[in-house]
């Protein structure tokens, strides 16, 4: 795994979390965590495929906002954090169940109260499975 070395004690931190999630749940596994390139890789499985076997459109959506969602808060001062507030994804090909695929998300803007971040994610083979725009808002960390 790659990680940028000024965030490093940052995304280990993050990586240690063993409490149960969305993305451990579909079984996402990290593989470079930096504030300008977040991949991960998703099985196509039981977990994230669809009744006639094929990837699941929500499980595309649930792997872009998860990287979205760690790229924007490695950006964050402790006491904030990002959250989803609009989603949108185009489909362009299945992946058939026994395969993974790979989401890569890039900031498209920065913002103090604002990201957006674009997701593309490839099957094995790099053909274009769908492509993804995240818009999070910044804010306060909340105290449970």
């Amino acid at each position: 795994m790659i990680i940028e070395d000024s965030i490093k004690e940052k995304a280990e931190g993050f990586l240690d979390i063993n409490e149960a999630n969305m993305g451990t749940a579909l079984g996402i596994k990290f593989l470079k965590i930096t504030r300008e390139e977040m991949i991960a890789e998703m099985p196509v499985d039981e977990r994230t495929v669809q009744p006639f076997r094929v990837l699941h459109g929500g499980a595309s959506v649930s792997l872009a906002e998860t990287l979205c969602s760690v790229g924007a808060w490695l950006h964050l001062a402790e006491n904030k954090t990002a959250v989803g507030i609009e989603i949108n994804a185009n489909h362009h090909r299945p992946v058939k169940e026994g395969g993974k695929v790979t989401g890569t998300a890039t900031p498209i803007q920065i913002g103090k109260t604002i990201h957006v971040w674009e997701t593309k994610i490839v099957d094995e083979r790099g053909k274009l499975v769908c492509t993804s725009r995240c818009t999070l808002a910044i804010v306060d960390l909340l105290n449970n």
